[in-house]
Parts: structure tokens; sequence; C-alpha cells
């Protein structure tokens, strides 16, 4: 069954397409979880039963009646079938069954019964972990279901239903005192009822901490507090200036160890750095904060220099009810004319004024990473990568819709997780090039989410996805540009190809749109690396383009595996006989060469002659401008590393790498082989 199922869905998806895709992901589709069934009983002693399975992960459903009726009804998600009971206990079996074939069953009770339901017994109570919500759990003999009536008025009613012995949640608008009612119902006609008052309660505090602020290195941070990155030592958090009636109180809120600032009827409150700051190289004022009663923070910096306060407000929306990740630009107070080379204080007022309190956490300046080096993956300015979507989501390049913060790109990468798309929906692309986990072992995204908290999981592949290695991060906010950086120090070695990215992960699609741009790897440590090979020939081959009457070049086995160069694939070149004494050949990079950060190329050669020219030159895209080095070969029959010194090369966009072997003779037949070209210093 599990085979019939993916190769069916490999036809379904895939039909149309000349080449052969991937379908390994079928595999790791998840069984489907929480599988049950509702049930609607007509109240006409008919013994007509509505039953509608559901699940989690689930494509379609056989549901077994249970009774004398020996063969189950196939179903589809969302579809129910009507069946006529007569009066009795049945135990009902749903099989749920994923579009890989997977399949998880569950049992339910289904009791039908003319009498009026007996025995009513009713479960209230408040959620301990989401402000205004009520679990409610119904049992009673002879019943099949129950309504839940809220006593809101305005609402219509009731409010939610569900199978007898089953719990629903339901949250309320407002906290307080509610005439509840249950009614439990069965398949008679007669019905019973439950009424209480019941007290809605209200969460006024944190019960989770604050986001985890990313992993940064000392110098691109300057913290204020937090447990996340080294403090400044003698900052006071509740100066009491004392001024104009401030009227605020402080404490420091314990959350099962988690200590935070808890400013309470905030009307204006300070924080005094232990010494000055100059926060003008910083790019952000990052808080965390938690609110039920404050809409609107205004943060100020104030500033003393020469002896002379300044101070500018920045204004910031609150969420009620969860945590708020605020990231202030620098660029927000300098732009009002303050300067930020000695920052001493900060101001926090709060909207409206000495009425609410709020909960803060992780107050710092930062910066983007400096002291790394990165390799671009992929930034969508030029021809956008095929994408490859799955399970209901649909990925496209466009304008940037978001131009501020940390991406000022043109163009970025859409994803629309769909209505009803997959837990597991997403896409990919594939890079020319294996990734260069050698030099480096991280990757970065910037991305940008309507929500706070959605799972972004980055997943690479090897061509054949028999290696495979994902990581997790959760956004930490919502409709602003972040960065995300994933550490693959740990994954398996292997030439990773595809680049696969999904966006909120584990919920089904909704609909929302999320973007992404900027793709890099990033360096091993917080240093520049010493070098960054850019071809080795052990991933997907370069497109070579030859000339001068030469054999076209191929990547082979290494012939010579000993020395310097002990790897598996180099590339051959054959210098035809009677070829140009200007024969050669070029490959394209997928980015400029950096030239920037590095001023030589290093390539490994292996010669049948020593003392012969190896030109390597290298060209812009319409190769107006270029540049180019000669080194002669010192041995034969052996590998060494030919060292070229482009520190003199006009400034440009080296995208082409040009090689010639034996320049200035014509072609005899000779072989040639090369390998690992490496930016280097």
């Amino acid at each position: 069954m599990k085979y019939i199922y993916k190769v069916l869905i490999a036809v379904l998806i895939f039909s149309g397409c000349e080449d052969d895709r991937d379908v390994s992901f079928i595999d790791s589709i998840e069984a489907p979880t929480n599988v049950a069934a509702t049930y609607n009983i007509a109240q006409d002693n008919s013994g007509l039963v509505t039953i509608t399975p559901t699940a989690d992960g689930a494509s379609n459903f056989e549901v077994f009646f249970g009774d004398s009726t020996t063969e189950p009804v196939a179903l589809k998600v969302g579809e129910s079938i009507e069946h006529i009971y007569t009066e009795g206990v049945y135990t009902i079996k749903i099989e749920a069954y994923n579009i890989g074939g997977d399949k998880t069953e569950a049992t339910q009770e289904l009791v039908v019964s003319f009498k009026a339901p007996e025995n009513l017994m009713v479960t209230l109570k408040n959620n301990e972990s989401i402000s205004k919500q009520i679990e409610i759990t119904a049992s009673a003999d002879y019943a099949t279901m129950y309504e839940f009536y809220s006593g809101e008025a305005g609402v219509t009613q009731p409010v939610a239903t569900a199978n007898i012995g089953e719990s629903v949640s339901y949250q309320y608008q407002n906290a307080g005192s509610y005439e509840v009612k249950v009614i439990a119902k069965g398949a008679a006609i007669a019905t019973t009822e439950f009424v209480e008052n019941f007290i809605v309660t209200e969460i006024l505090q944190p019960i989770e901490s604050a986001p985890t602020p990313p992993v940064r290195e000392e110098a691109d941070v300057i913290s204020i507090y937090g447990s996340a990155y080294t403090n400044i030592p003698g900052t006071d958090t509740f100066p009491d200036w004392g001024q104009g009636g401030q009227g605020s109180s402080w404490t420091e809120f314990d959350l099962n160890g988690d200590k935070m600032l808890q400013y309470i009827k905030l009307s204006y409150q300070g924080i005094q750095i232990g010494a000055s700051q100059d926060v003008s190289s910083m790019e952000y004022l990052h808080l965390d904060v938690w609110t039920k009663d404050v809409t609107i923070l205004e943060t100020s910096l104030i500033n003393i220099s020469g002896g002379v306060t300044t101070e500018k407000p920045v204004n910031s929306d609150l969420t009620a009810g969860e945590w708020t990740s605020i990231n202030i630009p620098i660029s927000d107070y300098t732009s009002q004319g303050l300067t930020v080379n000695e920052i001493l204080q900060l101001k926090l007022v709060g909207t409206p004024w000495a009425e609410g309190t709020v909960f803060i956490d992780n107050i710092y300046f930062w910066k983007s990473a400096s002291n790394t080096a990165n390799q671009l993956i992929q930034d969508f300015e030029g021809t956008p990568p095929v994408f490859t979507s799955f399970g209901g989501a649909g990925t496209e390049v466009i304008s940037n819709p978001d131009m501020s913060g940390i991406n000022m790109s043109t163009n970025v990468a859409k994803l629309t997780k769909s209505a009803g798309a997959e837990v597991w929906a997403g896409a990919f692309f594939e890079v020319a090039t294996a990734l260069d986990f050698n030099n480096f072992s991280k990757i970065s995204v910037k991305t940008w989410s309507p929500k706070q908290g959605a799972v972004v999981k980055l997943k690479l592949e090897n061509a054949d996805a028999s290696i495979t290695h994902e990581i997790d991060i959760n956004t930490t906010v919502a409709n602003e540009w972040e960065e995300l950086i994933y550490d693959f120090s740990g994954a398996p070695t292997a030439d990773y190809v595809k680049v696969v990215l999904f966006f909120d992960f584990g919920n089904v699609g909704d609909d929302s749109e999320y973007y992404y741009d900027d793709i890099n790897l990033v360096s091993n440590s917080s240093g520049t690396p010493s070098s960054i090979i850019f071809q080795d020939f052990e991933g997907t081959v370069p497109a070579f383009t030859s000339f001068g009457n030469i054999a076209g070049i191929i990547t082979v086995d290494n012939p010579d595996k000993t020395g310097i160069n002990t790897t598996f694939n180099v590339a051959k070149m054959i210098k035809t006989g009677g070829s140009e004494t200007w024969a050669g050949a070029f490959f394209e990079v997928s980015s400029p060469l950096d030239l920037d950060n590095f001023s030589k190329i290093s390539m490994k050669a292996w010669s049948p002659k020593q003392g012969v020219i190896v030109k390597l030159k290298l060209e812009n895209a319409d190769a107006s401008i270029t540049h180019e080095i000669d080194f002669t070969t010192t041995i034969q029959n052996g590998w060494e590393e030919l060292i070229y010194d482009f520190s003199g090369a006009p400034s440009a966009d080296y995208v082409k790498v040009v090689v010639f072997f034996d320049f200035g003779n014509s072609g005899d037949d000779s072989s040639y082989y090369f390998d690992e070209f490496t930016l280097t210093n």
C-alpha cells in the first residue's frame, strides 16, 4: 500500500516533467496523528449518526462502523458519512493515511440511546498558560456529544461542540463572571443541561521567557541587561529620578530562575548605564517586552556629549499578552539630530500613562557580525534559481516588499504557504557547486515573517538526497527582516547542492507570505579564513568553454594521488596536436571572486613537462576588464601548487577563470591536470 501511494503521488506531482525528480521526501513524512472522529446524532430517535473523521497530516480515511456492517467506507479529508444505528454501544475504528501510505488507526466509543442523558458531569477550569481561556470537559451516560454556551452577550451560541468525554477550549474577549451552560445530547429528543456561574481569569504576567537572543561576538554587542551577553557593570535599572510625579515602582521578576525587569504602573522610568557608551558603530537597540495593558513603549536615548544632555524618543507598539521583540535602528535616533557617542541613560515611557505594567528583558545594542568572511550562495539579484516547491507552497522571486532595516536589496524570494498546505510545505533550489564546508561552518539567511516564533527549517541535501542535514530556528520578530544563522558544523561530510527552506514548519498553511534573501556561507571563526576553495571539482562539474582547437576539458579521477593532492577528482586538459599556442579553457563562478579580502589565487597543477608556462587569466562578465599572470612549472609528472598574485588587478567583478597550459607553444597531445582553485592571501 505504501509503495502504491508513493508511486501515485510521484506521478501526480511530477507528471509532465522530462527529468527525474527526487520524491524521497515522501518517506520522511510522519504518519498521521490525533486520529479521531466527531459525531452528530439526529435527536429524533432515528439512530442516524453523521461521522466525520479527523487527523493531523492525513489525506484520506477508512471508517469501520462497529456494527454488522463489515466493509469500511473510504473518505477524503473533510468528508462525512451518515449511518443508522440501533440502540447500543459501538466501537468505531478510524484508519488515517498520509500521502505516503503510512497508516495510523484509532478506536472510539459511540453510544446510541433513545434515553435522555443522565449523570452529566462538567469540569470547567482556567487555562494556566493562555489568558482568558477556559477548558471544558463533559461526561454523561447515554450521551454522545455536548454543546458549550459561553454566556457572553452578543456572541452566537453555542460556541463549541465536542464528543462526550472530550475536552474543548474557549477564549473569552474579557475576563469576568459568566453564566455558562453545557447541553448533553444523545440520540433521544430529550437533552440534559448544566448551568454554572464561572469566573474567567486573565494572566497578568509572562509565563514563558523572552526569546533567546542569537549568538553574537562580544565586539558586536553592548549589553545593558539580560543573561545572554556580558552586561556593563554598575548599571542601575531603577535610579528613581522622582521628577514630575514619576509614580512607577520596580522589581526584578523571577520566572523559574529567569530574571527580568518589571516596571509597575509605568509612567516614565530610567536606566542609568554603568559608564557612558559610544554606540555610533552599533546598528540597533534591542528590547524584549511583555505586557497586558501598555499599548506603546517610548524608548529614549540620553547622550551627555560635551557636558550637554540631549535625548530623543522612538515609539514602539506592543502586543498584549505576548513578548514583543523590538529592534530600533540607531538611525532613528541620529536622524533626529541625536549624537550617540556618549549614551549614559535610557528612558522608558508607557502609554497609557501610569496605568500599565511592563516586563523587559534582553536590553542591548547590536550590529551585524563583524570580522567574519562570507561567501554568497544566493541573493536573487541575478538570474533566479529554479525553485521546486512541495506540499502546497509556492515560491518566486519578487521585488523586496519591505526595503528597511538589514535588507535594502532589490529582489527577494517569496514563499506562500497556501491555506491547507502541508505542515512540511516548502521549496528548494540547487547550487552549481557544492557548498564549501571546508572553509565555512554556518549559513546565514535574512528572513521576513508575519509571525514571531515561527519555525524556519533550513535543510541541505546532496544530489540524490541520500545525505541530509537540517536545523530549526524560530523567528524572534514579526513583520520585519532579521538574520538567522544556522550552524552546520555538525553536518555529515557530503557535497551539499540542494538548499531547502520550510517556513512555519509543523503548522498547516494559512495563506501567510514569507520572504528570504542573502543566503551566505559564514566563516568558521570570528576572523577571516586564510583561504577559500572556490572550485575543487568534487561536486557539480562547472561548464567549461574550450578554445584554440584543444579537446574539451573533462573531470576525471585523480591519476596521481600523491604529494600535495590526494583528492578524488581533478580537471584534465589535453592540448591537442596542432592546437593554437594560446589554446585553453575557462569556467564561470556563481558570484564574483572576493579580491577585496583575498589577493591571490592558488591552483594545484600536474604537468608532464618542467618549465612550461601556465597562464591564469580573470575576466569580468563581458571580458571588458581582464588580468592575467604567468607561472612556470618547476617539476614534471608531479603535483605542485602555483600561486598567482592578483593584488595589482584592476577592480572588477571577476567571474570567468581562464587557464592556459604550455602557453606560447603549439599543442602536442600532452595531458595536463589541475585542481583546487583557492582564494588566499
